[in-house]
């Protein structure tokens, strides 16, 4: 029962951490703009690139990755030493960090402090995902970058990066070097991070999709 609870304070502490808009906060601190009213409308870093210039947009998305990969350290200390076996393994801490990445990434896209809309994850899944394996972490990273840089769609880029992160979960999972809960870790953040992609998507396979470097005229672009 206290091991439900604990659970229970995880989840909630991830969301609100996930939840803050730092974004949203850079936009209006440093350059007094609702990020949310120019571009794509997205308050994560993607947008606070493209609206706002270098430093707001590097600011944003250190400061996504890091409430990310604090909600996932703060996990592990919550769960604490209790126990949850499940078929013959000790799993507390993978299930402690795999539900703090996800909701922390729930919290970023539907905030409760903005009418639960956000962003759309991918800089809080890389942090999360940063304390959980960080060498996956940056093989994921490693892809995207290659991609953005080839095709200059960091929407592209994002997808592809999950999608190589849940590859690699399940080939390590396979070859029992990480527990498989990582790999539905992976399946379910890749799910949200293309769900949250589906206006990209459609952009995309339109040819109207912003490029690395151009600027939106409007919100929804």
């Amino acid at each position: 029962m206290i091991l439900v609870f604990k659970y229970l304070a995880i989840a909630v502490v991830a969301y609100l951490l996930g939840a803050i808009p730092f974004g949203l906060i850079i936009g209006k601190r440093m350059a007094g703009v609702d990020i949310r009213q120019h571009g794509s409308g997205n308050i994560g870093a993607t947008n606070v690139f493209r609206t706002l210039g270098t430093k707001p947009g590097l600011l944003t998305a250190l400061l996504d990755l890091g409430k990310a990969a604090l909600a996932v350290w703060l996990s592990m200390l919550i769960v604490g030493d209790d126990v949850l076996i499940v078929a013959g393994h000790d799993i507390h801490v993978q299930s402690a960090q795999c539900l703090a990445a996800i909701m922390v990434m729930v919290g970023h896209n539907w905030s409760a402090y903005i009418g639960f809309k956000g962003g759309k994850g991918v800089g809080c899944f890389i942090g999360g995902l940063l304390v959980i394996n960080w060498m996956v972490a940056l093989v994921g990273l490693a892809a995207g970058v290659t991609v953005i840089l080839i095709t200059r769609y960091v929407s592209l880029g994002s997808m592809l990066a999950s999608l190589c992160v849940l590859l690699a979960m399940v080939v390590l999972a396979l070859l029992a070097v990480v527990a498989p809960l990582y790999a539905l870790y992976g399946l379910v953040a890749a799910g949200l991070i293309i769900y949250q992609h589906r206006a990209n998507i459609t952009r995309l396979q339109a040819g109207t999709e912003l490029k690395l470097g151009d600027k939106g005229a409007k919100v929804g672009r």
